[in-house]
C-alpha cells in the first residue's frame, strides 16, 4: 500500500504542473525575474541586451522586470506595454508555431516598436525569414498557447 501511495503522490506531483496554464509572463524560476534579467528599456536605449540590477526592479504582470537604472525603471513602470516583449517574453517563433519556449535575451528585434525574443539568435534568424507572418501567427497563437 505504502508503494502505490508514493507512486499515486509522485504521479499527482508530476502531472498537474503539466496540466497547469503558464504564466501570462516568462519568468525564470528564481525569483519569477523576466527577460533572464534583462533590462527592457535597454534594448530600445541602447539597442542590447544589458542585465539589470536587482536594485531596481518593478513587479509588473506577475514578474519581477530588471533595469541597469532608476531612469530605466521609472520609464517602464510610466509604460510596461511601451516597453515589455510581445508574446509575454516567451519565444516569439515558437509561439508563432502554437507552443512555448524559454528565451535567450541575446536573441532579440524590435520591429515596428515592439520587442521580440527567441530562443537563440539561429531560432531567431528563422523568426526573421518571415517577420510579418510569424507576428500574424504568433497574434493568432497568443494567449491560447499559454494553456497548451
Amino acid at each position: 500500500m505504502a508503494r502505490f501511495l508514493s507512486a499515486f503522490v509522485a504521479v499527482v506531483f508530476f502531472a498537474f504542473p503539466a496540466l497547469a496554464e503558464k504564466d501570462p509572463v516568462n519568468t525564470s524560476f528564481i525569483g519569477s525575474v523576466a527577460i533572464s534579467g534583462a533590462d527592457p528599456v535597454a534594448y530600445f536605449k541602447e539597442g542590447k541586451a544589458i542585465i539589470g540590477d536587482s536594485d531596481y526592479s518593478y513587479k509588473w504582470n506577475g514578474a519581477n522586470w530588471r533595469f541597469k537604472s532608476a531612469e530605466n525603471r521609472d520609464a517602464f513602470a510610466k509604460n510596461p506595454s511601451a516597453y515589455a516583449p510581445q508574446f509575454g517574453g516567451y519565444c516569439a517563433y515558437a509561439v508563432s508555431r502554437g507552443y512555448t519556449a524559454s528565451i535567450d535575451p541575446e536573441a532579440w528585434s524590435i520591429v515596428d516598436g515592439k520587442l521580440y525574443l527567441n530562443y537563440s539568435e539561429s531560432v531567431r534568424n528563422l523568426w526573421s525569414k518571415d517577420v510579418p507572418g510569424n507576428i500574424a501567427k504568433g497574434e493568432a497563437n497568443w494567449p491560447a498557447v499559454l494553456k497548451n
